[in-house]
C-alpha cells in the first residue's frame, strides 16, 4: 500500500504550457494559424477527428486544441499507464481543471493522491450495503410510477423523458425527498454547467456558454447550503444526508463548502452520465429486437422467483441485462475521453513526454479497436461473458475509468441499469422508426441529437 504523500508535495506550481519545441519529436500534425477552429472541428466529430489521428500517427500524436499543446495516448496500455498511475506521474485535477474548474471545482475528480483518497473514503460510507438497499426501494418505485405515465402509443422522444426520470430518481436517492418546484430550474442548471464544460469562450462573459454555466453551479450551490443545516446531526437513508455527518478517518466532518462541492459533482456524475447510458441502452436494444428478447425472458424468470418490485437480492441474477448495459457503455462510453497531466517526463511505446502536458486517453477510440473487440461496431452482449473475456487486456474497457479514480457510483449505476431494465422490458416493447439510426452528439456526454424517437407498446 502506497505510504501518503502530501498533497501539495505532488502537484508542482511551476507547471508551464508546452510550446510545439517541447512536443516537435513526437508525431502529429503542425501548428495551426487558429488552434481554437481545431476545437471547434473536434467538437462536432471528435470520434471522426481522434480516427483520423490514429490512422495518421498511431497511438501516440501530440495534438494542439484551445488549451495549447497536449499528448493523445491511445490503447489498452495507454489506459492503464493513464488511469492505473502506479507511479503518480498523472494529477487528474490539473487534467480536469481547464475544463471543470469554473463549474465543479473541488469534486471528487479533481482531487489527487492524500487529498483525493481521504475524501472517496470519507463519501464511500453513501455507497455501503445498507444505504444502496435503501435505495433500491426508492428506484424501484419512481421508475414504476414514471414508465406508468409513457404513453404506450404514438411516438415519443427517449432522451428528455429519461433525462427527466434520471433527475426525479436523484432527488430520492441523493435528497430523500422530492424536488418541489424548483426542479425544472435544477435540470436547466445542471444541463447548463455541462454544456459549458465544452465552451469555447473559456470566460463567464454576459450572453455566453459559460455564464449560464457559472450561474448553474452558483443557484445549485445556494440550494445545498440552504438543505445542509436540516441534514446535520440526523440520520437519514438519502445520499446527502449520509455525506452530510460523514466523518473522515480523523474524526472531522465535512465542511459546508466541501459538500456543496461533492453534491455538485455527484449530482453532475450520477444524474448526466446515467442518462447518456440508459439511452444508448434503450436505442441498441431497440435495433436489435432478438437481445431486447432475451432480456425480457431473463426478466420474466427472475420476476417469476421473487416477485414485484426488484429486490436487491436478484440484481446479481440479471446477468444479461448487466452485460448488455456493459455493451451499451463500450459502444457509447458516457466519458468518451479523460484528460490528465502529466508532473513528470515519463515514456510510452519509445517517445518521451515531458512533464506539463496535458495527456489524453479515450475510451471512445479503445473502446472500438477490432484488435480487442472483433466487429466493433456490432452490438454483442456475449463479449462480456467469462470465457469471452478472459485475455482481454482489463484496460480494453473503462466507462468507469480505473485506478484509484474509478468511478465510486459504478455499482449505484448498475442497479438502477438493472432496475430500470426490470420494470421497461418487463411491460414494454422498445420500437425504433423503420429504418432509423441514431447519430449521437459525442462530447461533453454523449446524447442522441434528436432526441430518440421511440415507440413504447405494450407487450
Amino acid at each position: 500500500m502506497n505510504a501518503p504523500v502530501r498533497h501539495d508535495e505532488l502537484l508542482p506550481t511551476d507547471l508551464k504550457p508546452l510550446r510545439f519545441e517541447d512536443v516537435a519529436h513526437l508525431p502529429g500534425p503542425m501548428p495551426a494559424r487558429l488552434r481554437t477552429w481545431r476545437t471547434v472541428q473536434f467538437l462536432r466529430d471528435p470520434r471522426g477527428v481522434i480516427e483520423r489521428l490514429y490512422e495518421t500517427y498511431g497511438p501516440v500524436f501530440r495534438r494542439q486544441d484551445h488549451f495549447g499543446w497536449g499528448v493523445t495516448l491511445l490503447g489498452p496500455e495507454a489506459n492503464e499507464l493513464v488511469l492505473f498511475n502506479r507511479d503518480r506521474i498523472f494529477s487528474s485535477k490539473l487534467g480536469w481543471d481547464p475544463v471543470l474548474d469554473q463549474l465543479f471545482p473541488n469534486g471528487l475528480m479533481l482531487m489527487d493522491f492524500e487529498q483525493h483518497r481521504m475524501h472517496r473514503k470519507t463519501l464511500s460510507v453513501a455507497f455501503k450495503p445498507a444505504p444502496m438497499k435503501a435505495y433500491l426501494a426508492g428506484l424501484n418505485e419512481g421508475i414504476a410510477r414514471t414508465v406508468a405515465r409513457w404513453p404506450a402509443a404514438g411516438q415519443m422522444r427517449f432522451y428528455p423523458a429519461i433525462k427527466e426520470l434520471t433527475l426525479d430518481l436523484a432527488a430520492g436517492s441523493f435528497l430523500g425527498e422530492p424536488w418541489g418546484p424548483q426542479a425544472r430550474a435544477i435540470n436547466r442548471a445542471f444541463m447548463d454547467m455541462v454544456l459549458a464544460a465544452v465552451a469555447v469562450v473559456r470566460r463567464p462573459l454576459p450572453f455566453t456558454r459559460m455564464r449560464r454555466g457559472v450561474q448553474g453551479r452558483a443557484f445549485m450551490s445556494a440550494y445545498f447550503a440552504r438543505e445542509i443545516p436540516r441534514r446535520r446531526g440526523r440520520s437519514g437513508d438519502d445520499i446527502f444526508t449520509q455525506i452530510c455527518n460523514a466523518e473522515d478517518e480523523h474524526g472531522r466532518l465535512l465542511t459546508d463548502q466541501e459538500i456543496i462541492d461533492h453534491m455538485n459533482f455527484l449530482m453532475m456524475a450520477a444524474h448526466d452520465t446515467l442518462t447518456s447510458s440508459l439511452t444508448s441502452l434503450v436505442y441498441y436494444l431497440g435495433r436489435n429486437p432478438d437481445w431486447q428478447e432475451r432480456l425480457r425472458n431473463e426478466v420474466d424468470q427472475v420476476r417469476a422467483r421473487h416477485g414485484d418490485p426488484l429486490p436487491v437480492e436478484a440484481l446479481g441474477e440479471l446477468e444479461l441485462c448487466e452485460m448488455a448495459f456493459k455493451e451499451a457503455l463500450r459502444l457509447v462510453p458516457p466519458v468518451p475521453m479523460i484528460p490528465r497531466r502529466a508532473i513528470r517526463d515519463f515514456e510510452f511505446m519509445g517517445y518521451r513526454i515531458p512533464r506539463g502536458a496535458g495527456v489524453g486517453v479515450n475510451p471512445m477510440m479503445t473502446h472500438m479497436m477490432p484488435e480487442h473487440w472483433p466487429e466493433p461496431e456490432r452490438f454483442d452482449p456475449l463479449r462480456f461473458t467469462t470465457q469471452m473475456s478472459a485475455g482481454r487486456h482489463k484496460y480494453a474497457w473503462v466507462p468507469f475509468g480505473g485506478g484509484a479514480h474509478m468511478c465510486l457510483g459504478l455499482h449505484f449505476a448498475y442497479m438502477q441499469a438493472k432496475a430500470f431494465l426490470y420494470r421497461l422490458i418487463g411491460e414494454r416493447r422498445i420500437v425504433l422508426p423503420e429504418g432509423y439510426e441514431a447519430r449521437f452528439q459525442m462530447v461533453p456526454i454523449p446524447r442522441p441529437k434528436d432526441g430518440l424517437p421511440i415507440f413504447l407498446p405494450h407487450r
